[in-house]
């Protein structure tokens, strides 16, 4: 027997913009406990803070705010479970391909391209796919501002990735080559534009779950609350991903006794480092899906929030931890640009979705597949 169908709340897209601001502060967050991790190699304590990452965190706190999270899923269509799960599966291959645009490109280039494409990708892909590209988008005055916002979140990215060519060639070639030891621009660029692709499939996992959404809307669930069953069944499939990925670089590096014994630092203080940041990494996707149930009409925008939002308060970190010192004038002005690049995007992005609400040229909602 079903709870009554919860009353629906009126969105409010600038509340939802803070809430994508709060995930992307989480989000660019989570590693600084990373750090401070002692004699365990990166795929000890990646797994650890990934098992309450994708695990333990979205199933403890869906359970903690919606009521009868086993039901809900239980209800599912296993189509809906097979490609949110698919979906995850498919991003955590963008997640461990993310290292490795790094590796090529360097921190700001790298993630410049990567999260350029996964921006782009991620927000325009499910409306495309479901056919509402024309008419909710293009079709819309509200939809076109919210294109114009997407095409400058994708200009403050590109100059933040400007930013860091500019203060990789401030360093002598010997410097450089020390940073970015395997520069390779056409691998590079290729497995960048993999990683973006990639991690976008977190977008299409998050549209596929509508299904699960009604459903536990139907269970009582509180609109800001209807997102995190998806989240349990699209991060089970990228915990799948990681698993073998470092269980794999556990037999090939030896070091799966690490998880009983650390040579550098008290075992305890290790855990509980990886479940401070695993915890902080989940709740970029918490405050994700309650930024999302404030859009409305066009929640497809919530990506480009949610990258926005990472690349500010990734910035922000890296001037914390004096990553840019030493940088020059050109370089600090072209950071600077970035971030209010960045924001001015977020905010278009969200005065679009404002103007939406409760507007005449609204379209009608129609049910999340791909």
């Amino acid at each position: 027997m079903h709870r009554q169908s919860a009353p629906r709340m009126t969105p409010n897209p600038l509340l939802g913009v803070f809430f994508h601001w709060l995930g992307g502060l989480a989000s660019a967050s989570f590693y600084v406990p990373f750090r401070g991790v002692r004699g365990w190699a990166w795929e000890t304590y990646w797994l650890v803070g990934g098992v309450f990452s994708w695990l333990v965190a979205p199933f403890l706190i869906a359970s903690l705010l919606v009521h009868d999270v086993s039901g809900i899923l239980r209800e599912s269509p296993l189509s809906t479970v097979f490609w949110c799960y698919l979906f995850g599966v498919l991003w955590g291959f963008g997640g461990l391909t993310f290292g490795l645009t790094m590796r090529y490109l360097g921190m700001s280039l790298g993630m410049a391209v990567a999260l350029g494409y996964c921006a782009a990708f991620g927000t325009l892909m499910p409306p495309l796919v479901r056919g509402e590209f024309a008419s909710k988008i293009l079709g819309t005055s509200s939809g076109v501002l919210i294109l114009v916002g997407v095409g400058i979140c994708v200009c403050g990215i590109a100059v933040a990735g400007l930013a860091g060519i500019s203060k990789e060639r401030e360093f002598s070639p010997d410097a450089r080559t020390a940073v970015i030891k395997e520069f390779n621009l056409k691998k590079g660029l290729l497995v960048a534009t993999f990683c973006g692709i990639m991690s976008a499939c977190f977008s299409y996992g998050l549209a596929a779950g509508g299904p699960v959404r009604e459903i536990a809307a139907r269970h009582g669930a509180p609109e800001l609350w209807q997102g995190l069953p998806i989240l349990i069944l699209v991060l089970a499939g990228g915990f799948t991903t990681n698993v073998v990925w470092c269980l794999i670089l556990h037999i090939r590096n030896r070091t799966g006794s690490q998880y009983f014994q650390s040579k550098s630092a008290p075992l305890a203080a290790n855990y509980l480092l990886c479940v401070v940041a695993g915890f902080t990494w989940y709740f970029q996707f918490f405050f994700y899906t309650m930024g999302e149930a404030q859009m409305g009409t066009y929640r497809f925008s919530s990506w480009t929030l949610h990258m926005a939002s990472i690349m500010i308060f990734g910035t922000l970190w890296g001037l914390a931890l004096k990553e840019w010192k030493g940088a020059g004038r050109r370089t600090m002005r072209l950071l600077a640009l970035s971030v209010a690049v960045l924001v001015a995007s977020t905010l278009v992005v969200g005065y679009g979705n404002y103007l939406s609400v409760g507007s005449p040229e609204r379209p009608q909602t129609t049910r999340a597949k791909l």
